[in-house]
């Protein structure tokens, strides 16, 4: 099974989110609805994107400067999430 689209998904979800383009609450759900996706990946991605998201969720809560989460941290831990993701899914093929 590919899982190029939904891997395509997520990357323009990542781009909306850092244009402003979507809210959080819409990227988080978008990204925790793949499924199929974290079902063929190793548990432990399944595990680190949720901690990613989560601490996305709770810095939104806070002005930048009184959070200890960088929302630019975190994005960019997710693209490096989804290059490692499309590395791990093409071995396993």
């Amino acid at each position: 099974m590919s899982f190029a689209p939904t891997l395509a998904l997520l990357r323009a979800s990542l781009d909306a989110l850092k244009a402003k383009q979507t809210s959080l609450n819409e990227f988080c759900r978008t990204w925790r609805g793949q499924t199929a996706l974290l079902t063929a990946l190793p548990d432990r991605y399944a595990q680190v994107m949720e901690d990613l998201l989560g601490r996305m969720e709770a810095g939104s809560l806070f002005t930048e400067e009184s959070c200890s989460f960088s929302q630019e941290d975190l994005q960019a831990n997710l693209a490096v999430w989804l290059d490692k993701a499309e590395q791990t899914l093409e071995k396993l093929q």
